[in-house]
């Protein structure tokens, strides 16, 4: 718990993998708006994290460490109420990294689920590094070296989680109560469809990008694949079929999604129907965040204060518990 707030910790992160899209923003960034007004919140840009992948060519990390900048604070997050920093500002993260690497068991590494899963996922990438398979001890110092109560994160990132629990209990055996057990802070993550269908992802190029222009928006949602039963206007349909509806369900109201799925099922409506009152709605969310992205982008003096403000006040923290993490070593 903050010692000067009386607020518990949360912390998360994201990797600069990438432009954000609409699939960042409901599943992440609007639940971190909303938890730093109950929590003391510590969000950071994991640039070292991204190198376990992305470590043969890094010329896209620091556009896209811009992009997160920008659009975290275009979507609500607030540097008075939250430490927004980039990791590798903070080398205290990498010391406790390599403290906590001395005393996790390899076996431990090696049954993470995403350790597996990421090899299989990214086949045409070498994964079989010192970096990549360490991976979960640099997240725990991550997480550690707040004190973080909560994590927020899905019901099957919990595992993910459990290692840095692990880690937390053994230092805490061999040196004495140091760190908080870290809790998962359980969230309703909503699935996202892309253009294609399929889940939004960089990965798969479907993605409905924050930094994208209106007209970018609305020529992507036009071309959207839709319910495949109707190839005419008069054929009837099922909106559970139509990726379409499936965004309706997140940015439109219930009586517009009543409205359109009534339509949908009858032929009452077509498909550039349906897709008109979802382009609006996403107008609503995104015009508010595009005004705040122009201002930042023609501002870059402000993010600069942003991310020094923030390590400052990260920093504070950090070396208090490096502090007791050494007397607790007896370094």
């Amino acid at each position: 718990m903050s010692k000067k707030s009386g607020k518990k910790r949360v912390l998360s992160g994201m990797q600069p993998s990438g432009r954000l899209h609409i699939g960042n923003l409901v599943g992440a960034l609007q639940n971190w708006v909303k938890l730093q007004e109950k929590y003391e919140c510590f969000y950071f840009i994991a640039d070292w994290h991204a190198l376990t992948s992305q470590y043969a060519d890094t010329s896209q990390i620091k556009d896209s460490i811009k992009d997160i900048l920008i659009n975290w604070i275009a979507a609500g997050l607030d540097p008075e109420k939250s430490t927004i920093f980039i990791q590798s500002h903070m080398p205290e993260h990498a010391e406790l990294h390599i403290l906590l690497s001395m005393i996790t068991p390899l076996g431990w590494l090696e049954r993470v689920p995403s350790y597996k899963e990421k090899q299989m996922e990214l086949k045409d990438k070498d994964l079989n590094t010192y970096g990549f398979l360490g991976y979960p001890v640099l997240q725990s110092a991550d997480i550690l070296m707040y004190k973080a109560n909560y994590v927020p994160v899905g019901v099957d990132q919990m595992p993910h989680l459990e290692i840095t629990r692990e880690i937390c209990r053994r230092f805490n055996f061999f040196y004495g109560d140091t760190f908080p057990e870290p809790e998962g802070l359980l969230t309703e993550f909503p699935k996202v469809v892309g253009v294609d269908g399929k889940k939004m992802s960089k990965t798969y190029n479907n993605c409905l990008y924050l930094f994208d222009t209106p007209k970018e928006i609305e020529q992507k949602i036009k071309t959207m694949v839709t319910d495949p039963q109707r190839v005419k206007r008069t054929d009837r349909g099922d909106p559970e079929l139509s990726p379409v509806f499936h965004l309706h369900k997140i940015f439109s109201t219930k009586q517009e999604q009543d409205e359109v799925a009534e339509g949908c099922r009858t032929a009452g409506i077509g498909c550039l129907d349906c897709k008109s009152v979802l382009i609006k709605n996403l107008f609503k969310v995104l015009e508010p965040i595009w005004e705040k992205q122009r201002h930042l982008s023609d501002n870059p003096g402000l993010l600069e204060d942003i991310v020094r403000s923030g390590t400052e006040k990260a920093r504070k923290a950090a070396a208090e518990t490096l502090s007791t993490v050494k007397r607790a070593i007896k370094l």
